[in-house]
């Protein structure tokens, strides 16, 4: 007997837009993850399936204030830095099962404005 998998509509999305994508050491998968308080970004290699660099509004160093979109551009930001530090220079996006609007078109202007190419 096959078990079936029930998904939901944000895993359906999550599942289709990763499905095109996929991360190299060369150029890394960027995913976002964005809560209602915090962010979240990660580098990741598919072939070796490991982080790369992440970076979030929760870092002990990070400090930032105003509206979310604010602080997600300081976070993307901060990740851009990282990724020159790792010697990266193009990413692929992973907007994940979210729109690109508000902090997931700001996080990829951010990171098209610090030179990353994606």
């Amino acid at each position: 007997m096959t078990q079936v998998q029930h998904l939901s509509n944000t895993e359906k999305r999550k599942k289709a837009v990763r499905s095109k994508l996929h991360g190299t050491a060369d150029r890394p998968r960027l995913t976002v993850y964005r809560s209602n308080e915090h962010i979240y970004l990660q580098a990741i290699d598919d072939d070796k399936a490991e982080t790369i660099v992440a970076a979030s509004d929760k870092e002990k160093d990070f400090k930032a204030k105003g509206t979310k979109t604010e602080v997600a551009q300081k976070v993307a930001k901060n990740m851009a830095a990282k990724l020159k530090k790792a010697q990266v220079k193009k990413i692929v996006f992973d907007r994940g099962a979210y729109a690109y609007h508000g902090r997931v078109k700001a996080i990829a202007e951010t990171l098209r404005e610090q030179g990353l190419d994606f």
